[in-house]
């Protein structure tokens, strides 16, 4: 399917949202939409392929598996977020939907060439990678030696974070992009931590649960974030 970017959600985030508009067309004729389901893989490690994408809707992990095949969830990619391998010879990691995903796919020589006509795209990539970069660097801190409620909290603020659309504010709502499974194996916590932390966060005041996986953000001055 082919891309439309005057309707794109992501239209103003994304590392595209540097180009005019005339380049914004031109850049979408290389590319096309991808829709995934929950557990569908949109990148496989060791696959020979060269290949990048924005995530529009949706969330994604990206993972590892040790020897003995236990999955490891090495960090999270959002709305507007981008994803894969233009230079390398192979993938080197899974790429996962969260849920229903959608995505703009480009091979990697495309955006390769649409990066050299387009300087302004490189620079808006580069600090994309920085931005993902420091999110790796506070995932790996987080599963340090910090305490299961800052762990948590943590994870919280990331989402939040993650799903305003200014890096000025934090959401005040948005919805856990993991199960509790799931975040529970990403902090090196168990289910039961993780349950016992959103329900001591929430009866102090500082988020309100609202169905499945829905966080309202009410007081973030009260997490232990240290």
């Amino acid at each position: 399917m082919s891309l439309a970017c005057d309707t794109c959600p992501v239209r103003d985030r994304a590392a595209c949202a540097v180009l005019e508009e005339d380049q914004r067309d031109e850049l979408a004729k290389a590319g096309r939409t991808r829709t995934l389901s929950k557990g569908e893989t949109l990148f496989t490690a060791g696959e020979s392929l060269a290949a990048c994408a924005t995530l529009k809707k949706g969330a994604l992990k990206i993972t590892s598996t040790d020897i003995d095949g236990r999955e490891r969830i090495l960090s999270l990619v959002h709305p507007s977020g981008f994803i894969g391998e233009m230079f390398g010879p192979y993938m080197r990691h899974d790429v996962v939907a969260l849920g229903d995903a959608e995505l703009c796919v480009f091979s990697g020589p495309d955006f390769q060439r649409a990066i050299e006509r387009y300087p302004r795209l490189g620079q808006a990539l580069l600090r994309r990678t920085q931005e993902d970069l420091f999110a790796s660097r506070e995932l790996l801190a987080l599963t340090g030696n910090a305490s299961a409620e800052t762990r948590v909290a943590g994870a919280l603020v990331s989402f939040a974070r993650a799903a305003s659309d200014s890096p000025c504010h934090l959401a005040t709502r948005f919805d856990l992009p993991l199960s509790r499974g799931e975040l529970a194996d990403m902090l090196g916590l168990t289910i039961e931590t993780v349950s016992r932390m959103l329900t001591r966060f929430e009866r102090e005041g500082a988020i309100r649960r609202t169905g499945k996986r829905g966080i309202e953000l009410i007081d973030p001055a009260l997490l232990p974030l240290s």
